[in-house]
């Protein structure tokens, strides 16, 4: 294999990265003032609300994880929190399985980071650039702090963008959270076909929300509808 091909690291693959997290932005800033203002309008601290975009940094997960937020913690709870994490979640194995390798040779630490900062977004760079050729590991790397820290600073002005308004509900504020997760459904759509593993979701919610109390429901939901995607493929 020539030099050129061979995975290693720059500061220039960095900076690269970096520029190449531009396009991503928009939707990132988005997203992270949405959460943001749901936490504290939820009653999240600034310190609680910055922890889930520092360590959890999933978008979806954190979001989902507000509904299931108590101000006293069971075991029970935190049981369901993480299991719904872990779900919400699981299509990040298959991201990270697709840099293997990639990342192979890397140091643990590097490879370690650079698969917490992986999202989908960071991923899409990485891997076009990968495939036109590229093999600097800094280029993942770059985009996937840069657009860490868009995430944090767009999640604290979110914070104190919510925590300005001391009647969420009489501006609609409360309904941040279901409007989101609707319009991100939309372009999703692809069929009737695909949109029954959807449907199959929303049944068993239903169905368990009613019979089991407590946020059992939103694990059944996520699982039954897997499982029906898996068989509807």
């Amino acid at each position: 294999m020539s030099p050129a091909l061979r995975p290693h690291f720059s500061t220039a693959g960095l900076r690269q990265g970096a520029r190449a997290a531009f396009p991503a932005f928009p939707g990132f800033i988005m997203f992270a003032l949405a959460f943001g203002t749901a936490a504290s309008q939820k009653g999240l601290s600034l310190g609680e609300t910055l922890g889930l975009s520092a360590f959890v940094y999933a978008g979806a997960s954190q979001m989902v994880g507000l509904e299931i937020w108590q101000s006293a913690w069971t075991p029970s709870t935190i049981l369901t929190i993480m299991t719904v994490t872990a779900v919400v979640n699981a299509r990040m194995i298959l991201l990270g399985a697709t840099l293997q390798p990639w990342l192979k040779d890397e140091p643990l630490a590097r490879t370690a980071l650079n698969l917490f900062l992986i999202t989908e977004a960071g991923w899409l760079v990485g891997t076009r650039y990968h495939s036109e050729g590229g093999r600097d590991v800094g280029v993942l790397l770059g985009c996937g702090l840069v657009l860490w820290v868009v995430w944090l600073v767009s999640t604290f002005t979110g914070f104190f963008a919510g925590a300005l308004v001391p009647e969420p509900k009489r501006f609609g504020l409360d309904l941040v959270m279901p409007i989101f997760f609707g319009v991100m459904l939309v372009p999703l759509w692809k069929g009737a076909k695909p949109a029954l593993p959807w449907l199959v979701a929303g049944l068993v919610s239903l169905v368990v929300h009613a019979l089991v109390p407590g946020y059992v429901f939103i694990i059944a939901g996520a699982l039954a509808g897997v499982i029906a995607g898996m068989l509807i493929e």
